[in-house]
């Protein structure tokens, strides 16, 4: 007797065969073909300084070199502001002045995230204004005090009309925060991201517990991993983000101070580091969103869950592990040989140029599937 099996068509229309099974190429086949003729696209000499794809490591030599060629050639500093200009007024380029060495100027609106702090109010002295969290302030005034021993630069800020009082920058910088949401974001995110770790370790470690005692097979990243790159993906993303991020603190502070005084979203006009650490975020959520379309149409929920669970553990243990290891200076290494093994993993995923069949699990070549035995052609 024949025997007629049902299979998926390459588009993924449902067809019959009798006897033997039909393999179909795989995505990674289409993903081929449109890689041979981007190739050939960029093969023009508007292109000279991308290669071919030979193998993962030269790849990732390659990409290592263009972006150190790039971080040599490229400012990580906000340019100065032009105070040449006749038709500026004395105290415009006095607020550019002040926006450029403090990366705040006048009339910077505040808000304080201390429980509550004092605001003098000279030349009186003993005489001080309260705030408490929450109030907003603007910034009205700068003053220098050489013989100040603790901090020489001193803020004026205005509650109200009548509520005004003098602040060490200091101390301005630790009580205060930008009230637009993105600078608000990032002082939360700063102050809360341990607590963060610690919540979603928990919750993965007993999921974990649970489904273990319960003897149900489990999933994570890179070890019995679902079928796709982009969870390894989305944790080299973290991984780079975090290296570029402590990069910024050890080498150029003052180029994060500023984007926290002066955030924004778009990756333009700001300095070159900064500009590959917005896109590196972008890019992070473009691939979470792939990661869910494949996570939950692969496992069940309850898996896809678990799965998400780990995953999210495994992003944060690589922002933590990266932030410490940049700042003695061997983070690098770390995220070369990272995307090493991504690079690895991908070209492997490209091996398997067909799918059974019958089980619909990759293939290298034609002929036995090693999953369940059936034989394709």
């Amino acid at each position: 007797m024949r025997i007629i099996f049902h299979h998926r068509g390459r588009r993924g229309h449902r067809g019959y065969s009798e006897g033997n099974i039909f393999t179909h190429s795989s995505d990674t086949d289409c993903l081929r073909v449109f890689g041979k003729k981007c190739r050939k696209f960029l093969s023009f000499p508007f292109f000279p300084l991308l290669p071919s794809v030979s193998s993962a490591s030269s790849v990732v030599k390659t990409v290592m070199n263009l972006l150190l060629c790039l971080f040599l050639l490229s400012s990580c500093y906000y340019k100065a502001p032009a105070l040449d200009s006749e038709e500026l007024s004395k105290k415009t380029k006095d607020s550019l002045t002040y926006l450029y060495e403090r990366h705040y100027t006048w009339n910077t609106n505040l808000e304080v995230v201390d429980d509550s702090i004092s605001l003098e109010c000279l030349p009186i002295k003993d005489t001080f204004i309260q705030l408490n969290k929450g109030d907003r302030v603007v910034v009205a005034e700068f003053a220098v005090h050489p013989a100040d021993s603790v901090d020489s630069i001193w803020v004026k800020l205005a509650h109200t009309q009548d509520e005004q009082g003098w602040i060490r920058e200091k101390e301005l910088k630790t009580s205060f925060v930008p009230t637009d949401s993105i600078s608000q974001a990032i002082h939360l995110f700063s102050d809360t991201h341990a607590s963060y770790f610690i919540i979603i370790f928990a919750l993965f470690v007993g999921v974990y517990l649970f489904r273990a005692f319960r003897r149900k097979q489990l999933q994570m990243v890179y070890f019995n991993d679902i079928d796709s790159v982009y969870p390894l993906f989305l944790c080299l993303l973290m991984a780079f983000s975090a290296t570029i991020y402590e990069s910024m603190q050890v080498f150029v502070p003052e180029t994060w101070e500023h984007f926290y005084f002066n955030p924004t979203l778009s990756p333009f006009k700001v300095p070159f580091i900064l500009s590959v650490f917005l896109l590196s975020i972008w890019l992070f959520l473009i691939v979470a969103l792939a990661v869910l379309d494949d996570l939950f149409r692969q496992l069940t929920p309850a898996a896809a869950i678990f799965y998400l669970l780990g995953l999210m553990s495994c992003c944060i243990f690589c922002y933590f592990f990266f932030i410490l290891m940049t700042h003695i200076y061997i983070g690098y290494l770390f995220l070369a040989f990272f995307m090493l093994v991504f690079a690895k993993k991908v070209c492997r995923n490209i091996g398997y140029k067909y799918r059974c069949g019958r089980c619909g699990e990759k293939m290298k070549q034609k002929g036995i599937c090693p999953h369940c035995g059936a034989i394709n052609e």
